[in-house]
This record gives C-alpha cells, sequence and structure tokens, in this order.
C-alpha cells in the first residue's frame, strides 16, 4: 500500500503511523526524518536545508520535493510507503499529483484522522513525554502509575512546550491555513478517506484498519 496520513496536532497521526507500520511493515518516511538523514549524510540538498533551518527559516518547497521524490523512488518504496508530513502545503499537494504520473511512485490513498479541534486540547494538553526512553502517557487517559514517573524506565515525564492550549490554537490555526487545504485537494482526485479520530484508541485503530484492508 502507498499512503499518506495527516490528522491536526493531537488526531493520533503518530500512534496510528505506528499501527500501520507494524502490521503491514512498510516503509515510514517523514519530512523531518528526511531532512536529519540529509543533513547528517552532508548531501548537496541536505547542506542546502540546513542553511535555511540554522537560519530559522522553513526549507523551500523544491528542496522538500526533491527529498520526497529521491526518497519514494528508493527500491524500499516500490511496493509501500506511508508518507507523513507531505505534503503540507496546497502547492506541495499539486507538485506532488503531478509526481504520481510517474508510475513507479503511485498513491493508494490519503488518510485523514478527523476530529473536532475542540476535543484536541484536552488530548494535547495531557500529553506527557519520558525524557529517557521517550514513552508517551497522558494524565487522563493513560496515566503513569506514579505522577511524573515513567512506568517503564522510571524517567521523568514532563510536558512537552508545544503541548500548552496556547500553543496547541496556534498550530491548529496554522494547520487549519496550510493542511485543510491538501485535504480538499486530494478530496478532489479521490484519494482520501476519512477516519473519525475522535473514538478512544482501539476503535480509531479498528476504523483504520477496516479502510486499509478494502484497499489492500
Amino acid at each position: 500500500m502507498k499512503l499518506i496520513i495527516i490528522g491536526a496536532p493531537g488526531a493520533g497521526k503518530g500512534t496510528m503511523s505506528e499501527e500501520i507500520i507494524n502490521k503491514y511493515n512498510i516503509p515510514h518516511i517523514s519530512t523531518g526524518d528526511m531532512f536529519r538523514d540529509q543533513i547528517a549524510r552532508q548531501t548537496e540538498l541536505g547542506l542546502k536545508a540546513k542553511e535555511y533551518i540554522e537560519r530559522g527559516e522553513l526549507v523551500p518547497d523544491s528542496i522538500t520535493i526533491s527529498f520526497v521524490k529521491e526518497r519514494l523512488l528508493q527500491d524500499d518504496c516500490k511496493t509501500s510507503y506511508l508518507l507523513d508530513g507531505f505534503p503540507r502545503s496546497e502547492a506541495q499537494a499539486e507538485v506532488f499529483a503531478q509526481m504520481l504520473e510517474n508510475k513507479e511512485l503511485g498513491l493508494d490513498a490519503v488518510i485523514y484522522l478527523e476530529v473536532d479541534f475542540s476535543k484536541l486540547i484536552e488530548r494535547v494538553t495531557g500529553r506527557r513525554i519520558c525524557r529517557n526512553c521517550k514513552s508517551v502517557y497522558h494524565t487522563v487517559f493513560s496515566p503513569s502509575k506514579v505522577e511524573g514517573v515513567c512506568d517503564k524506565c522510571g524517567g521523568e515525564l514532563y510536558q512537552r512546550p508545544d503541548d500548552t492550549e496556547e500553543s496547541l490554537k496556534q498550530r491548529l490555526e496554522a494547520y487549519n491555513e496550510e493542511t485543510m487545504p491538501v485535504i480538499k485537494y486530494f478530496e478532489k482526485l479521490g484519494y482520501v478517506k476519512k477516519i473519525d479520530a475522535s473514538q478512544d484508541i482501539e476503535n480509531v485503530k479498528a476504523s483504520l484498519f477496516e479502510v486499509l484492508g478494502d484497499i489492500k
């Protein structure tokens, strides 16, 4: 399967991506990982991206798209991939749609984790992460046995700076402006499969695998 996964901050994109990868054993491709890899290998594209990142600027679409295309043409992506974090804008979506004319790429579906923004505040502000092993907890839905202490390794649990209500509202505004047009664009092309991500995790997972089963 060749998939894109899209969801607002707190919609469960990371959790559901992990479920897909574990069940179907397909390559997980995130733009962040690609940037880090290219920079670490000091490729030409990586060094260009590094210049923008170090200046605190967004990496231009042309570089991001080149990263994505190069990665998707690698052997492990010939039959399947899960693309996460791209496209982030309608302009990127349009270029990606043009890339799909290359039959070596292809796309089966855009998985859209749909959830009401008002429900995301509790989800995100209650999230806690272990400083040591990076395990994720939630003060309401999946708390640790001892407050502030990781069950798995005993590490300290902390709240990320961008998991505050104020930060979330800013991120959701950016998501609404930049990413919602991407969903509408792919909807017109018939790729979007909506998943009700306001359900509990097990029900979201069941809905997701039902949709993926139909695709597969």
